[in-house]
């Protein structure tokens, strides 16, 4: 028996998760539920059907898991819990000093109605948050570090777009390489914000818009631009289309530590991900852990879940047998 998966939210990762669904044997797209007028929304899946999400209650019996593909700002505080009372359910919430909060409402709701949720599933929260855990556990006297990109950064890219003069824009966040090989260097180095990334910024202008003014409010963006070293390039919409129009990202996780009784050895643990699209990427873990939620939910584990709280083999399409043959 296929996984019957429903998808709420249909941007560039309800798309991403629609092409994730497909390509796991085990699971089934049942349908996408959108804010918008339904028959605007064209899915991919042909036997998929496409609802507004006022019909989401009507599935509870027809769906084992919802992805949930809001953004994590406004949508998912509001959405995880309250869909975790009719579904099992997974999301990308990505706001990291906020999921502490966001565990504890989901949880309560999950718990309440006898269903298994898993927050903040991606690459960052997500994968990178698994190999930071590993490594601390494998090197507890060490020091972690992580590098973004070069990647497209979506938070910053639309903080731009919001600048007054601003027709478009595109963001990428690139790591510093002389910090990253001090890292792999073993020298342990103390990194200010500034130190690890850098921040270059393609802006499309509307005509007659005051270039330095925009250039100027970009640099001294607080919380987004002020702490970092940022190059702004203004550019047309054509050349925007034609060399930006993809959302690559990725980046690094380092743990440098030391084993003995004198500490007299030294290691580097390094995970790296290079991406050519971020939500692809993002949905694709995604489908892995819904599958995971729908084998717990099988067994009864209620309630909220991490990547921390599950077991790798729960990921997995194979059997015990095949991965313990296959990838041991």
């Amino acid at each position: 028996m296929s996984i019957r998966i429903g998808i709420l939210g249909y941007g560039n990762l309800g798309r991403g998760a629609e092409c994730a669904v497909r390509q796991n044997p085990d699971m089934e797209l049942k349908a996408v539920f959108t804010r918008r007028n339904p028959s605007d929304v064209k899915i991919l899946t042909k036997d998929a059907q496409v609802c507004h999400v006022e019909e989401a209650a009507r599935w509870t019996d027809r769906l084992d898991v919802l992805i949930l593909c809001g953004g994590s700002a406004t949508d998912l505080p509001v959405q995880t819990p309250e869909y975790a009372k009719l579904f099992n359910v997974v999301d990308s919430f990505d706001t990291h000093a906020k999921i502490p909060e966001h565990f504890a409402n989901v949880d309560a709701a999950a718990k309440e109605a006898g269903k298994t949720a898993i927050i903040s599933v991606g690459w960052d929260p997500g994968m990178f948050s698994l190999n930071r855990m590993y490594a601390n556990a494998i090197l507890p006297d060490g020091k972690d570090y992580t590098f973004w990109g070069r990647g497209v950064s979506q938070g910053h890219s639309d903080a731009i777009r919001r600048i007054d003069g601003v027709k478009d824009a595109k963001q990428y966040t690139i790591p510093v390489d002389s910090a990253l090989e001090a890292v792999r260097a073993g020298e342990n180095p103390e990194l200010t914000t500034r130190q690890k990334h850098t921040r270059e910024c393609f802006v499309v202008p509307r005509e007659d818009a005051d270039l330095a003014k925009i250039e100027e409010e970009i640099k001294t963006m607080p919380n987004y631009f002020a702490d970092y070293d940022t190059t702004v390039h203004f550019i047309s919409e054509d050349e925007l289309k034609r060399d930006h129009s993809r959302i690559p990202h990725g980046g690094f996780v380092l743990r440098s530590g030391s084993t003995g009784w004198g500490q007299e050895n030294r290691h580097l643990i390094e995970y790296s991900l290079k991406l050519d699209s971020n939500p692809e990427f993002t949905a694709s873990v995604i489908a892995a852990y819904a599958r995971a939620a729908y084998r717990l939910s099988k067994e009864g584990a209620h309630g909220c879940k991490t990547v921390f709280d599950i077991a790798p083999a729960y990921l997995s399409a194979k059997s015990g047998e095949e991965l313990r043959a296959s990838l041991l």
